[in-house]
């Protein structure tokens, strides 16, 4: 009699997920297979033959990743203080991380404008010192991309690691070290492991949230298109939800993929899971 009553309240969510997520999807990825209403896989192969289309495919993987990977480096280690400290200044620290996501990713784009522009702070402090005496080319490049993203999606790591690492029993890294381990060894064989959830919840939501990221590429990018604006573009300014079908299916597919290479990682690393 209980599992019925659970049923039933899992019945409004399981409508809601079915209307607005699952029909929409099963729907697009339908369409991508369809040319002139036959059974094709054409759009499909256009796409992979395509250099423009696979160049700007690659762009937003290899941005993704590297936006992944300096989060972590940046991520890591300050999750690691956080964690340490008491109760109340962990509050605080955790709060001062995560109050970047309470500003709008259009207002952050633009400060970085401000900043990494021609005409920009860096390139006035770096003219003014005598460091460069030309100003730096870097808004409307990946570098720029990669900078905001860094900038958006670093909270999330240092949060998810914090949740993993304040849960690790400092005593094993204090044993470890006095039994003449080295630190790297200590990070490697015992820190590592152990935050390997946390680093697997961080790395996907880093990347996903990189990969399907519109508002920072679209400002900070400038011409350097990514597999986001290049989804805008064909749907809103050339009205071809052909192409626009297939690119969103694409990007459902990289996702998965992702998530399975870093579960298998993640086995890897911790093989106890």
């Amino acid at each position: 009699m209980k599992k019925k009553y659970i049923y039933i309240l899992l019945l409004p969510g399981v409508l809601f997920l079915t209307l607005f997520i699952i029909v929409p999807l099963a729907l697009t990825f339908a369409a991508t297979f369809t040319d002139s209403g036959s059974f094709s896989f054409q759009g499909y192969l256009n796409f992979f033959q395509n250099e423009y289309f696979m160049e700007i495919l690659f762009t937003t993987i290899r941005v993704s990743l590297i936006t992944t990977l300096v989060c972590i480096i940046l991520g890591f280690p300050a999750a690691y203080f956080i964690s340490g400290l008491r109760a109340r200044t962990k509050a605080i620290m955790l709060l001062l991380a995560v109050f970047p996501l309470l500003v709008s990713p259009v207002v952050r784009s633009f400060s970085w404008m401000i900043i990494l522009g021609r005409n920009g702070l860096l390139n006035q402090v770096l003219m003014g010192v005598g460091l460069r005496s030309e100003p730096l080319e870097i808004m409307y490049t990946p570098l720029a991309v990669n900078i905001g993203l860094v900038h958006l999606f670093l909270p999330l790591m240092i949060v998810t690691l914090v949740g993993v690492l304040e849960n690790v029993d400092r005593n094993l890294l204090e044993a470890a070290e006095s039994l003449g381990a080295p630190k790297v060894t200590i990070f490697r064989k015992i820190l590592l492991p152990l935050c390997v959830p946390g680093l697997m919840i961080g790395c996907t939501l880093v990347f996903v949230g990189s990969f399907t990221a519109y508002t920072t590429p679209a400002l900070l990018g400038g011409n350097q298109r990514v597999i986001s604006t290049f989804l805008y573009q064909n749907a809103v300014t050339l009205n071809d939800w052909h192409v626009a079908s297939i690119v969103s299916v694409i990007m459902i597919a990289v996702t998965v993929i992702f998530v399975m290479v870093i579960n298998k990682v993640a086995l890897k690393l911790n093989p106890r899971g």
